[in-house]
């Protein structure tokens, strides 16, 4: 049986309202616009930046994400390395940058959250452990003990990030409102 739409679709731009940006980041021709107008070179390195790869993910995906690369890093080691926790720990602080800087503004909270989880799940083939399940319970209580540097680092890490991230779109929106009141008070 075929359902009909009771409301028109939402999609359309409506009268009046301003129409989003398109697709891209801004000055993909290497050049950026300054307040005034002016044209700007745009630094060779925040070029490159503006190439790199940008998911956007939720607070499951991060979470996700950063278990599954902490877990594969803790695996990979315990291979290379001989289960090194100094190497973990390492290696740990760059998964907490990138989990903090990937995550969308909206689930910003999530991501000092989801890293010490990942730590620890990441930690599960690294840690030293008897016989049993006991023995890997103890040693993953024992690296969690000895590591809390490392944790609480890469912790701080997407703490930082997403504060600042938080920061930025804060003021973004202020200025934006201001704008918007700014355009409403002038006679036309």
């Amino acid at each position: 049986m075929e359902q009909h739409r009771t409301r028109p679709p939402q999609y359309r731009p409506r009268r009046g309202m301003p129409v989003p940006a398109q697709a891209g980041r801004g000055a993909a021709d290497g050049v950026r616009r300054g307040s005034s107008g002016a044209r700007r070179p745009v630094p060779p390195l925040v070029q490159a930046a503006r190439r790199m790869p940008n998911p956007r993910l939720t607070g499951l995906g991060s979470g996700l994400f950063c278990s599954a690369s902490m877990f594969a890093l803790g695996c990979l080691d315990q291979l290379l390395f001989g289960a090194s926790t100094t190497v973990y720990g390492v290696l740990f602080l760059p998964v907490c940058a990138l989990t903090a800087v990937w995550v969308r503004r909206g689930d910003l909270v999530s991501a000092p959250v989801v890293v010490p989880i990942a730590f620890a799940f990441g930690l599960l083939p690294v840690a030293d452990g008897g016989g049993g399940l006991g023995g890997r319970l103890m040693g993953l209580v024992t690296g969690l003990a000895f590591q809390a540097g490392w944790l609480y680092g890469g912790t701080l890490v997407a703490g930082v990030i997403v504060t600042a991230r938080k920061i930025r779109l804060m003021s973004r929106r202020a200025a934006q409102r201001r704008a918007e009141a700014s355009m409403r008070r002038r006679p036309t």
